[in-house]
């Protein structure tokens, strides 16, 4: 079913976009080259940032805001109706729209020069990143009480690879963090993290959609009210 497929493109979409983004900044030589996930020679922004690379960047990367916030919704109800008794749908839902929402704003400032702009992007990306991750955490978590109580062994094994996932970013970050403060130039070390972060978080939809495939995802569209002929 075309629904179930969703959350698998919400995962390689802007791993594709990206990467062509950067090959096209690459042949037209306003970025360097290098494996930016082991080298760190430029920023997931600097691929969105130069033209023609720019124009890829957003025609993912915006669209993909949509997806996200569907995604998001249907994975609230979804976890509704395997776990009733969840109190965390709400907060998923939350979260993934705040983070999609941002998103946009990111997108649509990015490349933008300015104080203001320089401040929205930056409060884009990040409300995006905590957002999301927020929502993946939240999720993973409820996922993981439910196939416990259940014993469902593969919703298990997703929920913990769902926790890694979502939960290496956070380490990454701290990490960051360490290195800013003892590194003369943090740069490269910052480059690499926000690379491979991004990644691992494209990796949860992927096993997000393996979930949803397990459980046998379809949406049904009904009405209360007689079929009139």
């Amino acid at each position: 079913m075309l629904i179930r497929g969703l959350p698998l493109l919400a995962g390689i979409a802007p791993f594709v976009g990206i990467t062509l983004a950067y090959w096209l900044g690459v042949t037209n030589d306003v970025l360097p080259a290098c494996i930016p996930y082991l080298d760190g020679c430029t920023s997931i922004s600097a691929t969105g940032r130069y033209m023609p690379g720019s124009l890829l960047f957003r025609a993912v990367m915006l669209p993909q805001s949509l997806l996200l916030a569907v995604v998001w919704y249907l994975s609230a109800h979804w976890l509704r109706v395997i776990a009733p008794s969840t109190k965390a749908a709400g907060a998923i839902m939350l979260s993934g729209f705040i983070g999609a929402l941002c998103l946009v704003l990111y997108v649509t400032f990015l490349g933008t020069k300015g104080p203001f702009y320089e401040f929205m992007r930056r409060f884009g990306i990040y409300l995006y990143f905590l957002g999301t991750a927020t929502a993946q955490l939240t999720l993973a978590i409820a996922l993981l009480g439910h196939a416990k109580r259940c014993a469902e062994k593969s919703l298990k094994r997703s929920a913990v690879a769902m926790l890694w996932l979502c939960g290496l970013p956070f380490g990454l970050g701290i990490l960051n963090l360490v290195l800013k403060a003892v590194l003369d130039d943090a740069d490269p070390a910052e480059n690499r993290i926000e690379w491979i972060s991004a990644l691992l978080m494209q990796g949860y939809f992927v096993v997000l959609y393996l979930a949803w495939r397990h459980t046998g995802v379809s949406v049904v569209v009904s009405t209360d009210r007689p079929t009139v002929r």
